[in-house]
């Protein structure tokens, strides 16, 4: 992966000044950012981050759009103190700063998540979000992990074990084109497999030209080019993590169908009576409007 005659091939993002709407928990030894729907919920998510670390704002960004879809998203500090990739630091030595933050070896930081949510915060439907080093980690959960009843790898693949297309899970992966992490034939080798040996339900998703890190990184209103890719990708995230973690009462099930009919309203170009959760996020007075209108069916 690393080559010392180019730069960092992950750009860490568009959205430095963003603070976030959840707050910083200590989790047991490590710690972690939490933000809560505005609405009880039994459904959570663990939204877990790339190599630039758990403070990362464009991360947070990810779990706010979660909480503001009814999810608790509880983003924990993965590597537990240790620091995160910079921009700065010279890609040729990314392997040995890997060597001691592996995305597979997260096993008691997530089985500390898990009692967090269960015990602390009454979850009981828990789903994974990866992006990057996280997208692997989301891997290796829907391998090691059948509590998950969903994962969502962002541009990450596990490379190494042998087990790796057996998920126990079901698991949307999503890639850029352009990707120069995660080049096609990999993520080709990767959709043959799972057909072959994959007995859970999966989704392999390319978005043509774009690169790593579109999904989270890049902010769709700077973009463009790029929005509808990156709002198409958001959509896609909650909808696979919609259809597979379902405990709401029937009343609950019209905020689904909120979604569903403003992504559709945005698409085809109609103004909503209010923006798409998949857009992003304007704020948290913003966030309880939608939630509400929502938990009334929208009557």
């Amino acid at each position: 992966m690393a080559n010392e005659a180019k730069p960092c091939p992950c750009h860490i993002g568009d959205r430095a000044d963003y603070g976030g709407l959840g707050q910083e928990i200590q989790l047991e030894h490590t710690k972690a950012y939490v933000v809560k729907p505005s609405a009880a919920s039994d459904k959570a998510i663990v939204v877990i981050q790339d190599i630039y670390g758990w403070q990362l704002s464009n991360t947070r960004y990810m779990a706010d759009m979660l909480a503001d879809n009814g999810y608790i998203a509880v983003c924990p500090d993965f590597y537990v103190g240790k620091e995160p990739w910079s921009p700065s630091n010279d890609w040729f030595t990314f392997q040995e700063w890997l060597e001691d933050r592996n995305p597979t070896g997260i096993n008691k930081e997530m089985d500390a998540v898990l009692r967090f949510l269960t015990e602390q915060c009454g979850a009981k439907h828990i789903g994974a979000v990866g992006f990057c080093w996280g997208g692997v980690a989301t891997h290796y959960l829907a391998l090691q992990y059948p509590e998950i009843k969903a994962g969502v790898s962002v541009y990450g693949i596990i490379r190494e074990r042998e087990d790796r297309y057996d998920l126990k899970v079901p698991t949307l992966f999503i890639f850029g084109e352009k990707d120069e992490i995660i080049p096609l034939d990999q993520v080709s080798v990767l959709e043959a497999k799972l057909k072959e040996k994959c007995t859970a339900d999966y989704q392999v998703k390319i978005f043509p030209g774009q690169t790593h890190g579109f999904v989270h990184r890049k902010r769709e209103d700077m973009n463009p080019t790029d929005k509808p890719s990156i709002l198409e990708a958001r959509t896609d995230l909650l909808n696979w993590l919609n259809k597979y973690i379902q405990s709401m009462p029937r009343k609950g099930l019209a905020s689904l169908t909120c979604l569903a009919l403003t992504s559709a309203m945005v698409w085809i170009g109609l103004k909503p009576l209010f923006s798409a959760s998949a857009i992003g996020i304007t704020s948290r007075a913003s966030a309880n409007d939608r939630m509400a209108y929502c938990s009334n069916d929208g009557h």
